[in-house]
């Protein structure tokens, strides 16, 4: 089966997005993990598959997200600007409404060409990250190395946050995977790293869930965000320096998490997913 794709990042954070509203493409988790295989597949860091919206969602499309892993992520803030950048750019609507299995997320395209996404609010209790056992979120009882006493939220995926003086001197390959799979996550985490470098200025690194050490991650720049503001680190509105790029976020006054950036489209292909293992 030849389908075509379209290669797209935000911030360096780079998919395959495939178009399935017209047919079923049969992406398994395995093919999945397949086709973001860097060396024997496309390559990415998530892979996205556009379907129908469901009746009566209110949504102008399904994003589905499939980590490196094959496993479902709930949320993508990066990978939502791309398929709002596609589907405003095919219907000639800036406004578009993204459905995912976190819920559907608003976002408009911006006349410079960045979108703005409302990303909904952060889940800050923590059944909603959601933790293993009742704790503070504001304070996890969660150390390794060099770093200690993250906060936690979700937004739309589950997010722990550390607070350091320098992220760059620290080994960020090397604490992640341990601290993504650590008991106290029952869906295991996205990790941040985060430095304030000024009460609207956050230097951030991520590790994803399923993804590892990406140039940026747009629900863990939110996360950094309100957890930082909840920390008495930062006022409500940031911009969020990571490896690939910035993003601006806002923490509205009604809990709503919203993520302004850029979209960039990098090639567009066919492959023949029966070349993949079902």
């Amino acid at each position: 089966m030849i389908t075509g794709f379209v290669k797209m990042h935000g911030c360096g954070n780079d998919f395959v997005v495939l178009d399935g509203r017209a047919a079923a493409l049969g992406i398994t988790p395995a093919r999945a993990a397949a086709l973001a295989d860097r060396r024997r597949g496309v390559g990415c860091d998530q892979l996205i598959i556009i379907e129908p919206a469901p009746e009566g969602s209110g949504a102008d499309a399904f994003m589905r997200i499939r980590n490196p892993d094959g496993a479902e992520a709930g949320a993508c803030g990066n990978a939502t600007r791309c398929v709002v950048e596609m589907l405003a750019r095919e219907t000639g609507r800036r406004h578009q409404v993204i459905r995912t299995v976190a819920g559907n997320l608003p976002a408009d395209l911006l006349d410079d060409g960045r979108v703005t996404v409302d990303m909904g609010p952060a889940g800050l209790n923590w059944t909603d990250v959601p933790l293993a056992r009742r704790m503070d979120t504001l304070h996890l009882d969660l150390a390794l190395g060099a770093v200690a006493d993250p906060a936690a939220c979700s937004v739309g995926n589950p997010h722990a946050t550390f607070f350091v003086a320098d992220v760059d001197a620290l080994p960020v390959a090397a604490l992640g995977p341990a601290l993504e799979v650590d008991p106290l996550f029952s869906e295991r985490a996205n990790i941040g790293f985060a430095q304030v470098l000024a009460p609207e200025r956050v230097r951030l690194r991520v590790w994803e869930r399923g993804a590892g050490l990406t140039l940026a991650c747009g629900s863990g720049a939110c996360a950094a965000l309100v957890n930082a503001h909840r920390r008495g680190l930062t006022a409500r509105r940031a911009t969020v320096l990571m490896d690939g790029g910035e993003l601006e976020i806002s923490w509205r006054d009604d809990g709503h998490v919203l993520m302004t950036g850029p979209v960039v489209t990098a090639f567009s292909g066919s492959v023949d997913l029966a070349a993949y293992p079902a």
